[in-house]
């Protein structure tokens, strides 16, 4: 197999479906990609019923092109990670990982247009992000759902409104920034620097105002993150939580119990924003992202400090804090539903507490005037025939 025949596999497998996300080539399995959340099987000449494991094991050497930092950190480490280019246009973020000894390479379709928020149908409390002067933005959520291109969003805002240096620490770069009213520097990991927290730290060195960490890692990373964030700087990362609590939550449990009160108190000083993404099945095809947002104010500095309690939660404070921009995802997903976005069966899917979506599309629908209920063909019984009164 040559690399023209990687290339025809790749383009064959990016163009044969709509809303292409992921391209996977896995042994014992057909050429197959991620359109629109769901696995499908893609056709190609000659025809690959099943992918043996030389086969995989060629596609993923011919990707990594005899990188021997990339085969270093593949054979002591199990995977690594890449950016590959189809012709001038088209650009990916690979992984390339082990498993029962067979290779295995996924390809995560990287848009070449920076977004905007608009375009992306955020919410538009987003744009008051670039406004921020210190501190620290997360955008959280699980793999694949969008964080990274959020951050590109809110990038090429403060690009177009800010004449600052901004830094950018990737695992690969997968937004190319221009430089508009911004200057950006943008630094690959591997190539320009060897760990997020080397990469962070020279980052202090080099005068920007905002840095972009692609993610939080580990402690270190995370500790230096506190003090950039700490000494005037902007910084922008991302973390695997599902909602603005865990995050809190996976913050403290990097560290060590007793340093968690300062780490509490760091956090309640640093953090200004956390996003929090699902991305939902949309009527009519494609996704839709739900947002969580946490801003930060006086209850939620106090609720850092002191920890979660039944009386005083996360969920509580971003459902009452809609008036300053904050919402939980079941308020977004009841505000998708409105908007005939996705389906009654997606906003109770996807919910983080059932019943208070389950009110919420009841009202939704009395107020259409649609029912409430699916049980159908009550009636009170008619006189007659009930037990007699003994009056």
């Amino acid at each position: 197999m040559q690399q023209p025949d990687i290339d025809y596999w790749i383009g064959t497998m990016l163009h044969t479906y709509d809303h292409v996300s992921d391209l996977n080539v896995t042994a014992g399995k057909p050429l197959q990609v991620e359109s629109a959340g769901i696995m499908e099987r893609v056709e190609v000449q000659p025809e690959v019923n099943e992918l043996t494991p030389f086969q995989a094991e060629i596609f993923a050497l011919n990707i990594l092109n005899g990188d021997r930092r990339l085969l270093n950190d593949l054979v002591n480490r199990g995977s690594c990670d890449l950016s590959y280019r189809l012709g001038l246009d088209v650009r990916f973020r690979v992984n390339v990982f082990s498993g029962r000894r067979n290779l295995s390479t996924v390809l995560r379709k990287l848009e070449t247009t920076i977004p905007t928020i608009e375009r992306l149908n955020l919410p538009e409390t987003l744009h008051r992000i670039c406004n921020e002067k210190n501190g620290m933005v997360l955008v959280t959520g699980a793999t694949g759902t969008g964080k990274s291109t959020t951050l590109a969003a809110i990038l090429d805002e403060v690009n177009q409104q800010k004449a600052i240096h901004v830094i950018t620490l990737e695992d690969p770069i997968e937004y190319a920034h221009e430089h508009k009213k911004a200057t950006f520097n943008q630094r690959e990991l591997g190539s320009d620097f060897d760990t997020f927290s080397d990469g962070l730290r020279a980052a202090l060195r080099q005068a920007p105002k905002v840095i972009l960490v692609g993610e939080m890692r580990d402690r270190e990373t995370m500790e230096i993150g506190l003090t950039a964030a700490e000494t005037g700087h902007v910084v922008m990362s991302t973390l695997h939580t599902v909602d603005a609590g865990q995050t809190i939550n996976r913050i403290l449990g990097m560290f060590e119990l007793e340093e968690q009160a300062q780490v509490r108190n760091r956090l309640a000083d640093t953090v200004r924003w956390i996003v929090c993404q699902r991305l939902l099945p949309k009527i009519g095809g494609g996704r839709v992202a739900a947002i969580e947002i946490l801003c930060m104010n006086l209850r939620i500095k106090e609720l850092i400090m002191n920890g979660e309690s039944e009386e005083k939660n996360f969920y509580d404070i971003l459902t009452d804090g809609a008036p300053v921009g904050m919402m939980t995802f079941d308020q977004h997903i009841l505000t998708l539903y409105s908007g005939g976005l996705i389906t009654e069966d997606t906003a109770l899917a996807y919910s983080s507490r059932r019943s208070v979506v389950a009110r919420g599309l009841d009202q939704l629908k009395s107020a259409r005037g649609e029912s409430t209920t699916n049980i159908k063909g009550l009636a009170m019984e008619q006189g007659g025939k009930g037990p007699r009164s003994g009056y």
